[in-house]
Protein backbone atom coordinates (compact mmCIF):
# COMPACT_ATOMS: atom_id res chain seq x y z
CA UNK A 1 0.00 0.00 0.00
CA UNK A 2 2.62 2.34 1.33
CA UNK A 3 4.66 0.91 -2.52
CA UNK A 4 1.43 2.43 -4.40
CA UNK A 5 1.10 5.31 -2.43
CA UNK A 6 4.11 6.68 -3.36
CA UNK A 7 3.61 5.62 -7.18
CA UNK A 8 0.15 7.69 -7.08
CA UNK A 9 2.51 10.94 -6.48
CA UNK A 10 5.61 10.74 -8.49
CA UNK A 11 3.69 8.73 -11.35
CA UNK A 12 0.76 11.14 -11.51
CA UNK A 13 1.04 12.60 -14.95
CA UNK A 14 1.46 8.82 -16.57
CA UNK A 15 -1.37 7.82 -14.23
CA UNK A 16 -3.95 10.05 -16.03
CA UNK A 17 -2.27 9.57 -19.26
CA UNK A 18 -2.87 6.19 -19.09
CA UNK A 19 0.90 4.76 -20.08
CA UNK A 20 1.34 3.18 -16.52
CA UNK A 21 -1.08 1.06 -14.62
CA UNK A 22 -0.18 -0.10 -11.28
CA UNK A 23 -1.89 -3.42 -9.74
CA UNK A 24 -2.61 -4.93 -6.18
CA UNK A 25 -3.09 -7.91 -5.14
CA UNK A 26 -4.54 -8.86 -1.78
CA UNK A 27 -6.90 -11.82 -0.05
CA UNK A 28 -7.98 -8.39 1.52
CA UNK A 29 -9.05 -5.53 0.51
CA UNK A 30 -7.45 -3.44 3.31
CA UNK A 31 -4.13 -2.67 5.03
CA UNK A 32 -3.87 -3.64 8.61
CA UNK A 33 -1.95 -1.11 11.00
CA UNK A 34 -0.50 -3.69 13.13
CA UNK A 35 0.96 -2.17 15.83
CA UNK A 36 -2.61 -1.47 17.05
CA UNK A 37 -3.60 -5.03 17.11
CA UNK A 38 -2.68 -5.51 21.06
CA UNK A 39 -5.08 -2.05 21.67
CA UNK A 40 -7.75 -3.56 19.31
CA UNK A 41 -7.85 -7.06 21.31
CA UNK A 42 -8.36 -5.07 24.51
CA UNK A 43 -11.32 -2.96 23.07
CA UNK A 44 -9.34 0.39 23.60
CA UNK A 45 -9.80 0.94 19.68
CA UNK A 46 -12.68 -0.24 17.27
CA UNK A 47 -10.74 -2.91 14.65
CA UNK A 48 -12.69 -0.99 11.35
CA UNK A 49 -10.18 1.72 13.03
CA UNK A 50 -6.93 0.03 11.97
CA UNK A 51 -7.86 -0.69 8.77
CA UNK A 52 -7.35 0.64 6.34
CA UNK A 53 -9.39 0.09 2.94
CA UNK A 54 -7.02 0.04 -0.14
CA UNK A 55 -9.63 1.49 -2.97
CA UNK A 56 -10.79 4.36 -1.36
CA UNK A 57 -6.97 5.73 -0.62
CA UNK A 58 -5.69 4.38 -4.18
CA UNK A 59 -8.71 5.74 -6.17
CA UNK A 60 -5.69 5.29 -9.25
CA UNK A 61 -4.52 1.99 -8.47
CA UNK A 62 -6.84 -1.33 -9.48
CA UNK A 63 -7.10 -3.52 -6.63
CA UNK A 64 -7.75 -7.65 -7.22
CA UNK A 65 -8.46 -9.63 -4.48
CA UNK A 66 -7.40 -13.18 -4.00
CA UNK A 67 -3.73 -14.93 -4.13
CA UNK A 68 -1.26 -15.12 -6.55
CA UNK A 69 -0.30 -19.14 -6.58
CA UNK A 70 2.66 -19.09 -9.04
CA UNK A 71 4.91 -16.36 -10.84
CA UNK A 72 6.63 -17.03 -14.25
CA UNK A 73 8.90 -13.65 -13.78
CA UNK A 74 11.20 -14.73 -16.15
CA UNK A 75 7.62 -14.44 -18.58
CA UNK A 76 6.39 -11.81 -16.73
CA UNK A 77 3.28 -13.30 -15.82
CA UNK A 78 1.69 -14.57 -12.62
CA UNK A 79 -1.21 -16.82 -12.04
CA UNK A 80 -3.96 -14.87 -9.81
CA UNK A 81 -6.25 -16.97 -8.16
CA UNK A 82 -9.37 -14.70 -7.20
CA UNK A 83 -11.53 -14.91 -4.29
CA UNK A 84 -14.63 -16.55 -6.50
CA UNK A 85 -13.86 -18.13 -9.73
CA UNK A 86 -11.08 -19.38 -12.42
CA UNK A 87 -7.30 -19.00 -11.62
CA UNK A 88 -6.34 -16.52 -14.29
CA UNK A 89 -3.04 -15.79 -16.07
CA UNK A 90 -2.39 -12.26 -15.76
CA UNK A 91 1.25 -10.59 -17.11
CA UNK A 92 3.24 -7.83 -15.95
CA UNK A 93 6.10 -5.48 -16.74
CA UNK A 94 7.63 -4.75 -13.27
CA UNK A 95 6.64 -6.76 -9.85
CA UNK A 96 6.49 -5.79 -6.32
CA UNK A 97 7.20 -8.41 -3.81
CA UNK A 98 5.81 -6.98 -0.80
CA UNK A 99 3.38 -9.66 0.77
CA UNK A 100 4.85 -9.42 4.56
CA UNK A 101 5.08 -12.43 6.61
CA UNK A 102 3.83 -15.22 8.49
CA UNK A 103 3.38 -16.91 11.56
CA UNK A 104 6.68 -19.33 12.19
CA UNK A 105 5.71 -22.24 13.79
CA UNK A 106 7.41 -25.18 15.40
CA UNK A 107 6.32 -28.90 15.10
CA UNK A 108 4.94 -28.82 18.47
CA UNK A 109 2.23 -31.70 18.90
CA UNK A 110 -1.55 -29.68 19.29
CA UNK A 111 -0.22 -26.43 18.40
CA UNK A 112 -2.10 -26.75 15.12
CA UNK A 113 -5.33 -27.03 16.80
CA UNK A 114 -5.27 -25.59 20.17
CA UNK A 115 -3.20 -22.56 19.79
CA UNK A 116 -3.93 -19.07 17.47
CA UNK A 117 -1.56 -16.35 16.07
CA UNK A 118 -1.90 -12.83 16.48
CA UNK A 119 -1.05 -11.37 13.19
CA UNK A 120 -4.78 -10.44 11.58
CA UNK A 121 -7.27 -8.68 12.72
CA UNK A 122 -9.47 -11.74 12.76
CA UNK A 123 -6.91 -13.25 15.38
CA UNK A 124 -6.77 -9.75 16.95
CA UNK A 125 -11.09 -9.95 17.51
CA UNK A 126 -11.43 -13.75 18.12
CA UNK A 127 -8.47 -13.53 21.15
CA UNK A 128 -10.59 -10.64 22.37
CA UNK A 129 -14.24 -12.59 22.27
CA UNK A 130 -12.54 -15.53 23.45
CA UNK A 131 -10.83 -13.76 26.71
CA UNK A 132 -14.51 -12.67 27.35
CA UNK A 133 -16.26 -15.19 26.51
CA UNK A 134 -14.46 -17.74 28.96
CA UNK A 135 -14.95 -15.27 31.82
CA UNK A 136 -18.11 -15.79 30.90
CA UNK A 137 -17.66 -20.11 30.89
CA UNK A 138 -16.03 -19.68 34.34
CA UNK A 139 -19.00 -17.60 35.75
CA UNK A 140 -21.66 -19.92 34.91
CA UNK A 141 -19.89 -22.98 35.86
CA UNK A 142 -19.20 -24.55 39.37
CA UNK A 143 -16.75 -27.07 38.52
CA UNK A 144 -12.53 -26.44 39.53
CA UNK A 145 -11.46 -28.29 36.50
CA UNK A 146 -13.62 -25.83 33.90
CA UNK A 147 -13.11 -22.61 35.66
CA UNK A 148 -9.68 -23.94 35.88
CA UNK A 149 -9.17 -24.21 32.51
CA UNK A 150 -11.16 -21.51 31.42
CA UNK A 151 -9.05 -18.79 33.63
CA UNK A 152 -5.99 -19.75 32.60
CA UNK A 153 -4.16 -17.99 29.11
CA UNK A 154 -1.00 -18.26 27.79
CA UNK A 155 1.00 -16.36 25.36
CA UNK A 156 4.42 -18.00 23.96
CA UNK A 157 7.22 -15.61 22.63
CA UNK A 158 8.09 -12.79 24.48
CA UNK A 159 8.95 -10.62 21.65
CA UNK A 160 6.71 -7.49 21.23
CA UNK A 161 3.67 -8.89 19.69
CA UNK A 162 3.56 -11.66 23.02
CA UNK A 163 4.52 -8.90 25.39
CA UNK A 164 1.53 -6.05 24.27
CA UNK A 165 -1.21 -8.20 23.86
CA UNK A 166 -0.11 -10.05 27.05
CA UNK A 167 -0.39 -6.42 28.52
CA UNK A 168 -3.44 -5.45 26.91
CA UNK A 169 -5.49 -8.88 27.23
CA UNK A 170 -4.51 -9.08 30.75
CA UNK A 171 -5.01 -5.03 31.98
CA UNK A 172 -8.84 -5.66 29.92
CA UNK A 173 -9.72 -8.73 31.50
CA UNK A 174 -9.15 -6.83 35.23
CA UNK A 175 -11.15 -4.38 34.42
CA UNK A 176 -13.75 -7.27 33.38
CA UNK A 177 -13.20 -9.22 36.35
CA UNK A 178 -15.20 -6.82 38.34
CA UNK A 179 -18.53 -7.35 36.90
CA UNK A 180 -18.81 -11.25 37.57
CA UNK A 181 -19.47 -12.41 41.07
CA UNK A 182 -17.93 -15.06 41.49
CA UNK A 183 -14.56 -14.21 39.69
CA UNK A 184 -11.55 -12.81 41.47
CA UNK A 185 -8.02 -11.32 39.39
CA UNK A 186 -6.21 -14.18 41.79
CA UNK A 187 -8.42 -16.78 40.15
CA UNK A 188 -7.02 -15.84 36.30
CA UNK A 189 -3.67 -17.19 35.56
CA UNK A 190 -1.43 -15.54 32.80
CA UNK A 191 1.64 -17.36 31.63
CA UNK A 192 4.19 -16.11 29.01
CA UNK A 193 6.33 -19.20 27.64
CA UNK A 194 9.84 -17.72 26.41
CA UNK A 195 12.92 -19.51 25.55
CA UNK A 196 15.41 -17.20 26.02
CA UNK A 197 16.12 -15.75 29.34
CA UNK A 198 15.06 -12.11 28.25
CA UNK A 199 12.23 -9.97 26.75
CA UNK A 200 11.87 -7.21 24.33
CA UNK A 201 15.43 -7.37 23.17
CA UNK A 202 14.76 -4.97 21.15
CA UNK A 203 14.18 -2.53 23.63
CA UNK A 204 17.88 -3.53 25.87
CA UNK A 205 18.29 -5.72 28.42
CA UNK A 206 17.69 -2.92 31.01
CA UNK A 207 14.54 -1.89 29.92
CA UNK A 208 13.35 -5.59 29.13
CA UNK A 209 13.79 -6.61 33.08
CA UNK A 210 12.13 -3.41 34.52
CA UNK A 211 8.77 -4.90 31.92
CA UNK A 212 9.66 -8.28 33.40
CA UNK A 213 9.30 -6.78 36.91
CA UNK A 214 6.24 -4.85 36.21
CA UNK A 215 4.52 -8.04 34.54
CA UNK A 216 5.40 -10.21 37.84
CA UNK A 217 4.56 -7.08 39.74
CA UNK A 218 0.70 -7.43 37.99
CA UNK A 219 0.47 -11.61 38.68
CA UNK A 220 1.73 -12.65 35.71
CA UNK A 221 4.09 -15.75 35.38
CA UNK A 222 7.20 -15.45 33.10
CA UNK A 223 8.67 -18.75 32.30
CA UNK A 224 12.19 -17.91 30.84
CA UNK A 225 14.45 -20.28 29.22
CA UNK A 226 11.31 -22.52 28.89
CA UNK A 227 9.57 -24.39 25.73
CA UNK A 228 6.27 -25.29 25.13
CA UNK A 229 6.94 -29.27 24.40
CA UNK A 230 3.18 -29.77 23.27
CA UNK A 231 -0.62 -28.39 24.10
CA UNK A 232 -2.93 -31.29 22.82
CA UNK A 233 -6.38 -30.85 23.47
CA UNK A 234 -5.42 -27.59 25.36
CA UNK A 235 -3.13 -29.25 27.91
CA UNK A 236 0.00 -27.97 28.03
CA UNK A 237 3.11 -29.17 28.76
CA UNK A 238 6.45 -27.04 29.25
CA UNK A 239 10.30 -28.22 29.38
CA UNK A 240 10.64 -27.10 33.12
CA UNK A 241 8.08 -29.98 33.71
CA UNK A 242 5.04 -27.80 34.21
CA UNK A 243 1.60 -29.52 33.12
CA UNK A 244 -1.73 -27.38 32.95
CA UNK A 245 -5.17 -27.18 31.29
CA UNK A 246 -5.76 -23.81 29.10
CA UNK A 247 -8.56 -22.97 26.58
CA UNK A 248 -6.20 -19.81 25.19
CA UNK A 249 -3.02 -20.40 23.65
CA UNK A 250 -1.78 -18.05 21.47
CA UNK A 251 1.57 -18.21 19.53
CA UNK A 252 3.46 -15.37 19.02
CA UNK A 253 7.29 -16.59 18.92
CA UNK A 254 8.35 -15.68 15.74
CA UNK A 255 7.43 -14.61 11.95
CA UNK A 256 8.42 -16.31 8.35
CA UNK A 257 8.39 -14.69 4.54
CA UNK A 258 4.90 -15.20 3.32
CA UNK A 259 4.79 -18.76 1.46
CA UNK A 260 4.37 -16.71 -2.13
CA UNK A 261 7.98 -16.25 -2.10
CA UNK A 262 8.31 -19.88 -2.98
CA UNK A 263 6.16 -20.18 -5.44
CA UNK A 264 7.85 -18.76 -8.37
CA UNK A 265 11.58 -18.59 -10.08
CA UNK A 266 12.90 -15.90 -7.95
CA UNK A 267 16.32 -16.45 -5.69
CA UNK A 268 15.53 -16.63 -2.02
CA UNK A 269 18.57 -16.82 0.53
CA UNK A 270 18.90 -19.03 3.64
CA UNK A 271 16.39 -17.99 5.68
CA UNK A 272 13.82 -18.02 2.69
CA UNK A 273 13.57 -14.11 2.47
CA UNK A 274 13.80 -12.88 -1.30
CA UNK A 275 17.32 -11.83 -2.25
CA UNK A 276 17.18 -8.14 -1.79
CA UNK A 277 19.90 -5.58 -3.06
CA UNK A 278 20.24 -2.32 -0.91
CA UNK A 279 17.90 -0.24 -3.80
CA UNK A 280 15.78 -3.36 -2.98
CA UNK A 281 16.04 -4.93 -6.54
CA UNK A 282 15.51 -8.46 -6.44
CA UNK A 283 19.01 -10.22 -6.58
CA UNK A 284 20.05 -11.53 -10.26
CA UNK A 285 16.62 -10.15 -11.89
CA UNK A 286 15.57 -7.42 -13.96
CA UNK A 287 12.46 -5.33 -13.16
CA UNK A 288 11.40 -7.02 -9.87
CA UNK A 289 11.71 -5.46 -6.74
CA UNK A 290 11.00 -6.60 -2.75
CA UNK A 291 10.68 -4.85 0.21
CA UNK A 292 9.24 -5.61 3.99
CA UNK A 293 9.10 -9.12 5.50
CA UNK A 294 9.97 -10.89 3.12
CA UNK A 295 12.67 -9.08 1.45
CA UNK A 296 16.65 -9.76 3.02
CA UNK A 297 17.31 -6.50 2.56
CA UNK A 298 21.56 -5.32 3.51
CA UNK A 299 21.62 -3.11 6.70
CA UNK A 300 23.96 -0.41 5.46
CA UNK A 301 23.96 1.29 8.72
CA UNK A 302 25.41 -1.94 10.06
CA UNK A 303 27.63 -3.85 7.68
CA UNK A 304 27.19 -7.98 7.56
CA UNK A 305 23.69 -7.37 8.76
CA UNK A 306 20.46 -7.48 7.40
CA UNK A 307 17.26 -4.95 8.05
CA UNK A 308 15.28 -6.33 10.61
CA UNK A 309 11.60 -7.27 9.91
CA UNK A 310 9.32 -4.89 11.27
CA UNK A 311 6.72 -1.68 10.03
CA UNK A 312 9.46 1.03 10.70
CA UNK A 313 11.95 -0.58 7.58
CA UNK A 314 8.99 -1.83 5.96
CA UNK A 315 6.99 1.73 5.35
CA UNK A 316 10.92 3.03 4.74
CA UNK A 317 11.78 0.83 2.38
CA UNK A 318 8.47 1.70 0.59
CA UNK A 319 8.59 5.02 0.14
CA UNK A 320 12.52 4.10 -1.60
CA UNK A 321 11.16 1.64 -3.93
CA UNK A 322 7.86 3.60 -5.49
CA UNK A 323 10.89 6.44 -5.80
CA UNK A 324 13.47 3.87 -7.13
CA UNK A 325 10.54 2.26 -9.66
CA UNK A 326 9.76 5.71 -10.95
CA UNK A 327 13.71 6.31 -11.43
CA UNK A 328 13.91 3.12 -13.50
CA UNK A 329 10.98 4.23 -15.78
CA UNK A 330 12.62 7.25 -16.04
CA UNK A 331 16.00 6.06 -16.73
CA UNK A 332 17.54 7.71 -14.12
CA UNK A 333 20.25 6.16 -11.46
CA UNK A 334 17.76 4.41 -8.19
CA UNK A 335 19.35 4.86 -4.68
CA UNK A 336 19.98 3.13 -1.74
CA UNK A 337 17.90 2.48 1.16
CA UNK A 338 19.39 3.30 4.22
CA UNK A 339 18.12 3.70 8.10
CA UNK A 340 19.28 3.66 11.39
CA UNK A 341 17.04 1.87 13.50
CA UNK A 342 15.21 4.76 15.74
CA UNK A 343 13.98 2.75 18.81
CA UNK A 344 11.19 1.05 20.46
CA UNK A 345 7.87 1.77 22.11
CA UNK A 346 5.73 -1.11 23.63
CA UNK A 347 2.39 -0.96 25.69
CA UNK A 348 1.68 -2.85 28.75
CA UNK A 349 -1.45 -1.75 29.28
CA UNK A 350 -3.70 1.62 30.06
CA UNK A 351 -1.29 4.23 31.37
CA UNK A 352 2.01 1.22 31.21
CA UNK A 353 5.15 1.15 28.64
CA UNK A 354 8.64 0.84 28.12
CA UNK A 355 10.13 2.63 25.28
CA UNK A 356 13.95 3.23 24.59
CA UNK A 357 14.18 5.75 21.42
CA UNK A 358 17.63 7.34 20.28
CA UNK A 359 19.09 5.83 23.33
CA UNK A 360 16.56 7.44 25.72
CA UNK A 361 14.75 5.26 28.22
CA UNK A 362 11.73 5.71 29.24
CA UNK A 363 8.80 3.70 31.38
CA UNK A 364 5.75 3.86 32.61
CA UNK A 365 3.14 6.40 31.73
CA UNK A 366 5.97 8.63 29.66
CA UNK A 367 6.27 5.83 27.63
CA UNK A 368 2.64 4.63 27.14
CA UNK A 369 2.22 8.20 25.85
CA UNK A 370 5.38 8.16 23.50
CA UNK A 371 4.25 4.48 22.42
CA UNK A 372 0.71 6.13 21.63
CA UNK A 373 1.87 9.68 20.32
CA UNK A 374 4.45 7.82 17.70
CA UNK A 375 1.81 5.46 16.55
CA UNK A 376 -0.71 7.88 15.90
CA UNK A 377 1.63 10.14 13.88
CA UNK A 378 2.30 7.18 11.62
CA UNK A 379 -1.29 5.14 11.14
CA UNK A 380 -2.21 6.17 7.62
CA UNK A 381 -4.73 8.65 6.27
CA UNK A 382 -6.46 11.84 8.64
CA UNK A 383 -9.72 9.85 8.49
CA UNK A 384 -8.00 7.08 10.55
CA UNK A 385 -6.17 9.01 12.97
CA UNK A 386 -9.11 11.35 13.78
CA UNK A 387 -10.64 7.92 14.10
CA UNK A 388 -8.41 6.15 16.87
CA UNK A 389 -8.03 9.71 18.67
CA UNK A 390 -11.99 9.78 19.14
CA UNK A 391 -11.85 6.40 20.14
CA UNK A 392 -8.81 6.95 22.95
CA UNK A 393 -10.61 9.94 23.89
CA UNK A 394 -14.07 8.40 24.71
CA UNK A 395 -12.24 6.27 26.58
CA UNK A 396 -11.01 8.94 29.23
CA UNK A 397 -14.70 9.63 30.26
CA UNK A 398 -16.11 6.05 29.57
CA UNK A 399 -15.61 2.48 30.52
CA UNK A 400 -14.54 0.01 28.20
CA UNK A 401 -16.68 -2.33 26.66
CA UNK A 402 -16.40 -6.18 28.02
CA UNK A 403 -18.89 -8.31 26.00
CA UNK A 404 -17.75 -10.98 24.02
CA UNK A 405 -19.37 -11.13 20.44
CA UNK A 406 -17.41 -14.50 20.32
CA UNK A 407 -20.97 -15.63 17.89
CA UNK A 408 -19.82 -13.45 14.90
CA UNK A 409 -17.40 -15.96 14.26
CA UNK A 410 -20.82 -18.48 13.96
CA UNK A 411 -23.67 -16.19 12.17
CA UNK A 412 -25.53 -18.94 11.10
CA UNK A 413 -25.35 -21.23 14.08
CA UNK A 414 -28.46 -19.94 15.81
CA UNK A 415 -30.43 -19.58 12.02
CA UNK A 416 -29.51 -23.58 11.19
CA UNK A 417 -30.48 -24.44 14.26
CA UNK A 418 -34.10 -22.43 13.81
CA UNK A 419 -34.32 -24.33 10.67
CA UNK A 420 -33.74 -27.82 12.19
CA UNK A 421 -37.01 -29.68 12.32
CA UNK A 422 -38.06 -30.29 15.57
CA UNK A 423 -37.56 -33.84 16.62
CA UNK A 424 -40.53 -35.57 19.13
Amino acid sequence: MYTALRLQRTLRRELKAGTVRITIMDPQSYMTYQPFLPETAAGNISPRHVVIPLRRVLPRVRVLNGRVSKIHHGERSLTFEPVAGEPIEISYDILVMAAGSISRTLPIPGLRDAAIGFKTIAESIALRNRVLGLLDRAESSTDPAVRSRALTFVVVGGGFAGIELLGELEDMAVDAVQYYSTIRREDMRWVLIEASDRILPEVGPEMGEWTAEELRGRGIELKMKTLLNSCEGGLVKTSDGDEFESATIVWTAGVKPSRIVNSGDLPLDERGRLMTTTRLTITGTKDAFAAGDVAGVPDLTKPGEYCAPNAQHAVRQAKVLGDNITASLRGRPLRDYRHRYAGSVAGLGLYQGVANVYGVKLRGFPAWFMHRTYHLSRVPTTNRKVRVLVDWTLSLFFKRETVSLGEIENPREEFRAAATPDKR
